[in-house]
């Protein structure tokens, strides 16, 4: 497999913290190339079908987010005043996992909220790049940490680039849990 470099990401803004943005999967000859992150279940993904989020303009399949204290947040809908801030799981029983929470929902044992980072418009958590695994909910494909070979037991997952993207119109949403 060849490896992306950063000249291989899109030409970007630099984005600054508490600024809006997407986020879409580099990888070059993969079924999840250029595809937009989404959020549905707790989990985040690319390729579903539908988010099945209530957003603040009709037709959004992809999520927003912004960081905050190097947290990671779901842009929320204007009728929505509760946060749902994304987690990662690096435990030997996470392996990896990403996911979020709801408001004043508690966070498991081995879950991690800060550490969240662009560096050179890729998104990582702690240094660590994102893998995609096949599979997930509706054919889509979930998304984890880079490190562990088969992440929640999932098969044939690859790492990716997590290119993040300036929202020029960012459009905030309300995801399911």
């Amino acid at each position: 497999a060849v490896a992306l470099t950063a000249s291989a990401l899109p030409q970007t803004t630099p984005i600054a913290e508490s600024e809006n943005f997407g986020v879409i999967a580099i990888r070059s000859g993969s079924p999840v190339h250029n595809l937009a992150f989404q959020a549905a279940r707790s989990s985040l993904l690319v390729g579903a079908k539908s988010q099945n989020s209530s957003c603040d303009a009709p037709g959004i399949n992809s999520a927003t987010f912004y960081i905050q204290d190097q947290e990671l947040q779901l842009l929320p809908s204007r009728t929505s005043a509760r946060p749902q801030t994304i987690f990662v799981d690096r435990s030997g029983m996470g392996m990896g996992n990403i996911g979020y929470v709801t408001g004043a929902e508690p966070l498991g044992e081995n879950w991690e909220t800060k550490g969240w980072a662009i560096d050179n418009n890729e998104l990582k958590f702690d240094g660590t790049g994102i893998q995609a695994c096949p599979d997930a909910i509706d054919g889509a494909w979930s998304l984890w940490l880079q490190g562990s070979a088969t992440p929640g037991w999932n098969e044939n997952c690859t790492a990716i680039t997590a290119a993040a993207i300036k929202a020029e119109n960012p459009v905030g949403c309300w995801y399911t849990s």
